[in-house]
């Protein structure tokens, strides 16, 4: 059972599922950072919203931490990089208040466009001043939409619906795709020039720069509209409030501030041409449980040990095969981990290699032999998320390199790894995709299964040494349970002996005792 701290309201059908899967859940939504701090203590992960900063400070106060929740699409509110210092998934919810955001998007130009806040007012006062709000219409306008990922590619669809044309400006978005949307992708000045509404989807920007600062402003046609219901920090405040008050801009629809809430001075959602809400663009019952129920089901894989989870903060995209690669990448980890207790000591270099491989697993590979390599070499917790970081501290270099064409086998790795004088390498395949083998350590046919505990010899090729070996593991009542052995082009031999149990170290003196017998090491998974 693993203990949740959960910060912010998270709807209860996620927490009930946590629950039921027998987690602790400590629920402190709306409580003061203090005791958030001191709830964090003995806590195994955390759940979050948009309004807890998830900082270093924090991270620190959770020595157990393990993963971070962060039901929502972004992960503004979390410091990743300091959480994956230190180990921590973040995860979060992608996809589970896009719908949402897109109709709130539409929801307050069209309030805009039709004036409806200002004449629901006037009714609201008992008045009838039907000639006084005459809107405008969308169709026939051009829409410039400023990222075009899960919110802004459906946006673009629903624009198209109202007879909109369309522009769209997203640097990371494949000409390809574009074209599939049906939008034509352009520089953001060119959409700023021409777009009559401009729309923003995107993330936020680094070092805290605007997107849209006061010149970026300045091209906006005249008389256009923005619409901001992706992040406050994307527009700056004054540039746009000036704007809006000199009439160059004909107005603004805003659901995100910079900071949340803004001063209830700000004069900028008072302005008689903006439309403002208090961020809810997520706040829809569908999407608060679909938000919630999205990264329960995440964060309980993740607790659960789950050999993939598609985290924020891991150091490679999704996986097309997660599952296949779950077996791939766990062969990496114990391949890298058997090399390491051979080679024993600092180590100082890791090659990884791939024959038959598809381009996407290249990197988890490498990152889940990572792991296997330094696991019993450092005294922090190594995971998925911060071996990249822990090899660079421990000076351990990682060199990837990946071959198109297939190896002796159709799809096979192979790890190479040094430090403290010595190299080891080892080649491994899957037989029927489920199968997972070592089959050549330091260029000998050695085949064994990379689980339970093994016993690997090298020794002079003399007769004698099998029996030897047998009579010794037996009489330490050592059960055999396959014996690989290989001989080299000169004198040397070596073996990998898998075993029911470790042998005593009586066992293991008497192993190194042998006349014939160089190296014993014996490796457990």
């Amino acid at each position: 059972m693993s203990r949740v701290v959960v910060a912010e309201k998270i709807s209860p059908a996620g927490l009930d599922r946590l629950r039921k899967a027998g987690h602790e859940v400590v629920d402190l939504a709306g409580a003061p950072r203090e005791k958030l701090l001191a709830a964090l203590a003995d806590a195994d992960a955390l759940l979050v919203r948009s309004a807890t900063k998830v900082d270093a400070a924090l991270l620190a106060a959770g020595p157990k931490l393990t993963v971070v929740g962060r039901a929502g699409v972004g992960v503004d509110n979390v410091d990743v990089p300091a959480a994956s210092a230190r180990g921590v998934l973040v995860l979060n919810s992608p996809t589970g208040n896009v719908v949402s955001a897109v109709e709130h998007t539409f929801a307050v130009l069209l309030a805009l466009l039709r004036r409806v806040p200002e004449a629901a007012a006037s009714m609201a006062q008992g008045k009838w001043e039907k000639s006084k709000f005459v809107g405008t219409e969308l169709a026939g306008k051009t829409v410039g939409i400023v990222g075009l990922g899960q919110v802004g590619s459906r946006v673009a669809a629903r624009a198209r619906a109202f007879e909109a044309r369309l522009l769209g400006h997203d640097p990371f978005l494949p000409a390809e795709k574009a074209r599939e949307m049906g939008v034509p992708l352009v520089p953001l000045d060119e959409l700023l020039e021409q777009a009559d509404v401009v729309t923003l989807h995107s993330t936020a920007m680094g070092q805290g720069k605007p997107l849209l600062g006061a010149a970026e402003i300045g091209r906006m046609k005249r008389g256009a509209i923005l619409v901001n219901v992706a992040r406050g920090s994307l527009v700056d405040r004054e540039a746009l409030r000036a704007a809006l008050a000199d009439g160059r801009l004909a107005g603004a629809a805003l659901d995100v501030f910079e900071p949340e809430p803004p001063d209830p001075s700000d004069p900028l959602p008072r302005l008689p041409n903006v439309v403002a809400t208090p961020h809810l663009g997520a706040s829809t019952v569908e999407a608060q449980e679909r938000v919630s129920i999205q990264t329960v089901e995440a964060l309980l894989e993740a607790l659960a040990g789950a050999p993939y989870v598609p985290a924020v903060n891991l150091p490679f995209r999704g996986l097309k095969d997660a599952d296949g690669a779950a077996g791939w990448m766990r062969l990496a980890e114990r391949t890298a981990h058997f090399l390491a207790s051979l080679v024993g000591g600092h180590l100082q270099r890791l090659a990884v290699e791939t024959w038959g491989m598809p381009e996407d697993l290249l990197r988890p590979i490498a990152v889940a032999a990572v792991k296997g390599a330094l696991e019993k070499n450092t005294p922090e917790t190594v995971n998925y998320v911060n071996a990249l970081y822990l090899a660079q501290d421990r000076g351990l270099a990682v060199s990837e390199t990946r071959h198109e064409e297939a190896g002796t086998y159709a799809r096979s790795i192979r790890l190479s790894l040094s430090g403290a004088g010595k190299t080891a390498s080892a080649d491994a395949t899957m037989y029927s995709g489920r199968d997972a083998r070592v089959v050549q350590v330091d260029g000998l046919p050695l085949e064994f299964r990379p689980e339970g505990t093994v016993v690997f010899l090298r020794n002079r090729d003399v007769p004698g040494v099998v029996g030897s070996v047998g009579t010794v593991l037996g009489e330490a009542r050592v059960n055999i349970a396959n014996f690989s052995l290989a001989r080299g082009k000169s004198e040397g031999a070596a073996a990998v002996i898998t075993v029911d149990s470790p042998p005593p170290e009586q066992a293991l003196a008497r192993l190194r005792g042998i006349p014939a017998v160089e190296e014993v090491r014996v490796v457990s998974w």
